[in-house]
């Protein structure tokens, strides 16, 4: 069950939420955020450029929006920290604050928050609340500011840069439960962040543990054998160009096909569904011709893959789940034809050197990978679960 702070209100009652916790009947007050808080936006002298106002070594915190994180909490450090002359003219914030990014990227950096858990100074992209008009549980406040700026991103849809300022947060209404209540709901709140938190931990550690393997079932450099194998392997690895591993072929536009049943994919995923495919036996590997050229993924036939995105079928009695796991080492960025967006050309793709074993070692390695990717699919999922509404 996620509980929803507040923009799910029953139409009969007015400001009385549809899921609540028992004992809990009474109406929500609406009041404006400037009747609730106190807040200040932080502070940094100019220009930023200036090398006298860091100190690296010795310095103190200095968080910008980039050193606040998504889990309601500062990374552990911050990217920068700031000099004794800088300090006067900056803005020192205690650990226990809340604090919101006014500025930065729609999609990525504004409406960040977090509870700060160390002291810190703080650039005046960050608004800071100091102290409040009335009692308020902290962890229920900043899941309330995280969901008003959430909003405001939705409107501002279609921007790249943006500023909310202090002023116009004066007019944010907000729904203020009695403080037992939001006690209640802070204290969920902070559970449910750390059950994430821990799925997050498990999944980024699952992924670290799949990159490491990688690199070290797959030959080095200058190498024909990879530094850890299954047992009953001892042949050297031979060299190969993709070419004589895949056939790639190129995307179509599927705008002339009618609604159906087969995907069709780009370079970021699924997009919709036609009736007709590119291929309808054959699985490939789907690799970015334009735009995301570093990020390679399986295409399960039958499917349609449109002009930005190449998709390599496997020849030569070469294992599918094997090759994958080679398009993954290979670094693409590096095979870049492009000044502006970055391209890749059959070229480009064709002529890549590598190292492969005889079938029966591909299938071993390629079915172990595979099991790694289930398993970090099925965490993905129970990530996924925790947090939508239900």
């Amino acid at each position: 069950m996620t509980v929803k702070i507040g923009d799910k209100m029953d139409k009969n009652k007015a400001n009385v939420p549809k899921i609540r916790f028992p004992g809990f009947t009474d109406p929500w007050e609406q009041r404006k955020l400037k009747d609730v808080a106190y807040y200040i936006r932080g502070s940094f002298p100019q220009p930023y450029t200036n090398p006298d106002f860091y100190d690296e070594e010795n310095g103190k915190p200095f968080v910008q929006v980039a050193d606040i994180g998504f889990d309601l909490r500062l990374n552990p450090d911050t990217k920068a920290h700031i000099s004794k002359i800088a300090e006067p003219k900056s803005r020192f914030v205690e650990a226990g604050k809340i604090v919101v990014a006014l500025q930065g990227s729609i999609e990525k950096s504004i409406g960040r928050t977090a509870i700060t858990q160390y002291d810190a100074y703080f650039d005046r992209t960050i608004l800071i609340f100091e102290e409040y008009k009335f009692p308020i549980d902290k962890q229920y406040f900043a899941q309330v500011i995280k969901k008003l700026f959430e909003i405001e991103k939705e409107r501002a849809w279609g921007a790249t840069i943006s500023t909310i300022t202090k002023e116009h947060l004066n007019d944010f209404i907000i729904g203020v439960p009695k403080i037992e209540e939001q006690n209640k709901i802070g204290l969920f709140f902070r559970n449910l962040d750390n059950l994430i938190t821990l799925h997050q931990r498990k999944l980024n550690h699952l992924k670290d543990e799949k990159k490491g393997l990688l690199q070290k079932m797959f030959p080095k450099k200058g190498e024909n054998f990879p530094e850890l194998r299954f047992p009953g392997f001892t042949d050297p690895w031979e060299q190969r160009k993709l070419k004589n591993i895949v056939d790639v072929k190129s995307g179509r536009d599927y705008k002339h096909l009618s609604e159906g049943k087969i995907p069709v994919y780009g370079t970021g995923g699924y997009m919709l569904s036609v009736n007709e495919a590119l291929s309808y036996k054959e699985d490939a590997i789907g690799i970015g011709r334009k735009g995301t050229i570093d990020k390679p993924y399986i295409l399960r036939a039958p499917f349609w893959t449109v002009d930005t995105l190449f998709y390599a079928v496997p020849e030569n009695n070469n294992n599918l789940n094997f090759v994958y796991d080679i398009f993954q080492n290979i670094k693409w960025k590096q095979k870049d034809e492009s000044t502006g967006v970055p391209s890749l050309s059959k070229t480009a793709i064709n002529n890549v050197d590598v190292l492969i074993p005889d079938y029966k070692e591909q299938k071993q390695i390629g079915d172990f990978f595979q099991d790694i990717d289930n398993l970090i699919t099925l965490h993905q999922r129970e990530s996924f679960l925790i947090m939508i509404p239900g």
